[in-house]
């Protein structure tokens, strides 16, 4: 089967997708801050594309079929990209941190805060826990 003009048409639209389109569209550079943490921007790519065309008579032609041998052939392209931001993923040591631009509901604030009250605990718990062994040390002697 002969290469059709069709073909040429996606190729085309396909390659320019793939020259707009890379990982740093949705994970964008990283900005690194005085305190050494890394931000890294996230965002929501939405992509759309549509592309074709048609062959047409050559009746009213005549002269174009018999150098070609085949009929004209028209086409179009199309695309669309939409970048939404989302939020910032904070990084700093080994912790990292999601920083939405917008709260949904009240159970996404929840899920946000739980390594907060996490680490809350965690240093609650160090703190009852060093002064218990002081308290007892204290006793002992």
């Amino acid at each position: 089967m002969e290469d059709h003009p069709i073909n040429d048409l996606l190729k085309c639209t396909i390659e320019n997708l793939r020259e707009m389109m890379d990982v740093s569209t949705v994970i964008g550079d990283p900005i690194v801050t005085g305190d050494g943490s890394t931000i890294l921007p996230i965002s929501k790519v939405s992509l759309g594309f549509g592309s074709g065309g048609g062959e047409y008579s050559t009746k009213h032609c005549p002269e174009y079929k018999e150098k070609v041998h085949s009929m004209p052939f028209g086409g179009g392209s199309g695309a669309g990209v939409s970048i939404k931001p989302v939020g910032f993923l904070i990084v700093r040591g080994d912790k990292f941190r999601l920083m939405p631009l917008e709260f949904n509901d009240s159970v996404e604030k929840l899920i946000d805060t739980v390594p907060d009250i996490l680490d809350f605990i965690k240093k609650t718990f160090n703190k009852d826990k060093s002064a218990t062994e002081s308290t007892k040390n204290t006793k002992e002697e």
